[in-house]
């Protein structure tokens, strides 16, 4: 009878034990615990992320990231991604975080966690200024190029059904072919025409239309309520002491926007 009664106390044991759910992980007490903070930027698209005259990573996502993991007190891994790798490098494991012009979407916010917007990015079509277009309309039956897995690609593939869109990998593949003569109408960003007009000023590239105004933020895997409220705060202290914006304007020439700023606090 005892026998018994001690086998079922380990079979309800057992039953207690697989009932009850295995702990979450916790990403930011594991970024501490390695002392590293791996970061997914994509150095082919200046000024956001970038390799200087020594070949050092820059660019305005290279020092968000260098300022995020000093303000944590651990080490800088980069972890280099493009336009269409970063939310897979962040599912993988491969990054604990995306700071890559990660603009905030309905699409990407099912499969990963958006911090607090940090900066704007505004998504435009650019072309040689003999090219008459003033809207997603005058696109139809014109071939226009962009990168892959990007919110252009999106916005493009969505509002510009009649256009024939070519899709590069990322954006220095992008930023060549538009600097070549390769593409002539261009889905990319400010950034992206600043830096062709600089390379190749005899393209005569200038902005034809805004697509969008997007909100970049920091990119996060799904349920990790830990880092999302490290990270969001950190963003916010960052807005309010002028720090990111200094950040930003030492690249892109400009103040943040007051709605990000608002958006901080």
């Amino acid at each position: 009878m005892k026998a018994l009664k001690h086998g079922c106390m380990v079979v309800v044991a057992a039953m207690i034990a697989l009932s009850v759910p295995a702990a979450q992980a916790d990403a930011l007490a594991d970024i501490k615990k390695a002392n590293k903070v791996r970061i997914g930027i994509d150095l082919g698209l200046p000024p956001y992320g970038m390799m200087d005259d020594k070949l050092q990573p820059a660019g305005v996502d290279v020092e968000v990231a260098r300022k995020l993991a000093k303000d944590l007190g651990v080490e800088l891994e980069i972890v280099s991604s493009t336009g269409a790798s970063r939310i897979p490098n962040l599912q993988t494991n491969k990054a604990d975080l995306i700071i890559s012009t990660l603009s905030i979407t309905p699409e990407r916010a099912k499969v990963v966690d958006f911090s607090v917007p940090y900066m704007p990015i505004q998504t435009i079509v650019f072309a040689p200024r003999s090219v008459k277009i003033a809207g997603m309309d005058d696109l139809n039956g014109k071939k226009v190029a962009t990168s892959r897995g990007t919110g252009m690609d999106t916005q493009l593939t969505r509002e510009a059904k009649g256009a024939n869109l070519v899709r590069y990998e990322d954006d220095a593949t992008l930023i060549t072919a538009a600097i070549t003569g390769q593409a002539d109408i261009i889905g990319g960003t400010g950034a992206h025409l600043a830096t062709v007009i600089d390379k190749s000023p005899g393209r005569q590239m200038e902005r034809k239309f805004v697509m969008q105004n997007f909100l970049a933020a920091i990119g996060l895997r799904k349920n990790e309520p830990e880092l999302l409220g490290w990270v969001n705060q950190w963003v916010r202290r960052g807005l309010g002491d002028g720090s990111l914006n200094a950040i930003y304007k030492n690249h892109l020439k400009d103040d943040l926007p007051k709605e990000i700023i608002d958006g901080g606090k």
